[in-house]
């Protein structure tokens, strides 16, 4: 019987793959969230890639208060699914919401995560 992969988009190692902060998103934790449902895996990058989409201009053109809110639903949104450094960008804005190069700083690496979601769901 063939052993089955519980991680949707593992590299040789499946479930023995400590999780990884240096790629955009840590698959391996992922995978424990969705239970290593591929579909739902995949449900959930292409959400959270649209709603990043428009957070940066969003951000960039709320008042303090609208950036609290907008940079705790990204966090929790990041943490979910496993992009802890827009996660801990978006922890920063949150505390220092009139900061405003902490919001321009965070548009490439939402890029680069949106990337490697177009990359690993294709």
């Amino acid at each position: 019987m063939a052993q089955q992969a519980s991680m949707a988009f593992a590299s040789p190692g499946g479930e023995k793959s400590k999780p990884s902060r240096k790629r955009p998103i840590d698959l391996v934790h992922l995978t424990r969230e969705t239970f290593g449902n591929r579909a739902l895996e995949t449900e959930i990058l292409n959400l959270f890639s649209r709603q990043t989409c428009g957070i940066v201009v969003r951000l960039a053109h709320a008042n303090p208060d609208e950036r609290v809110r907008l940079a705790k639903s990204l966090k929790g949104s990041a943490r979910a699914v496993g992009a802890f450094r827009v996660a801990e960008m978006a922890e920063a804005i949150e505390q220092a919401p009139s900061d405003t190069k902490k919001i321009n700083d965070m548009g490439p690496v939402i890029d680069d995560v949106r990337d490697y979601i177009a990359a690993i769901t294709r």
